[in-house]
């Protein structure tokens, strides 16, 4: 399974995100890209302690049912439910959001799996280390292919 702390996966990811343009036509969804950016930005954040995270009552019931599918090779299908907490609707400028990303991506991958083992996802609960690195890859993966990147 790819992760966001294996390092051919990481540089993957970064050539897809660099390649990405400010007009990619979207595939699926209501993002445009630098939308999108923002969204995987502020799914970081979580990660990194920019805001306090506790799991929602619905994931603690709806996890165990669909952690295999979750965390297992086959990508995220398009129009996935989305949090409101993650919902960027408003402009924002697309190299602004594509350098935070790429910060945040470095701050994450600075910590490593080690030092993320534990921590808790919104909707998912706490996750191993591994888990973080999967899901993050996994994310990222579906939202470049919505731009076709």
């Amino acid at each position: 399974m790819h992760s966001l702390f294996n390092p051919t996966d990481r540089d993957a990811l970064a050539r897809r995100i660099a390649e990405l343009g400010p007009d990619a036509p979207r595939q699926w969804g209501k993002m445009d890209p630098a939308q999108m950016l923002r969204h995987c930005a502020i799914a970081l954040g979580d990660l990194l302690g920019e805001r306090p995270v506790k799991q929602v009552f619905l994931g603690k019931l709806i996890t165990p049912l669909i952690r295999g599918q979750i965390f297992g090779d086959k990508p995220f299908r398009r129009n996935s439910p989305t949090d409101p907490i993650y919902v960027v609707a408003d402009a924002r400028d697309f190299e602004a959001e594509r350098a935070r990303l790429a910060t945040l991506i470095d701050r994450v991958v600075q910590l490593g799996a080690a030092k993320t083992e534990g921590m808790v996802h919104p909707f998912f609960g706490r996750l191993s280390g591994p888990q973080w690195g999967q899901l993050i890859y996994k994310h990222f993966d579906h939202h470049l292919r919505q731009f076709g990147a």
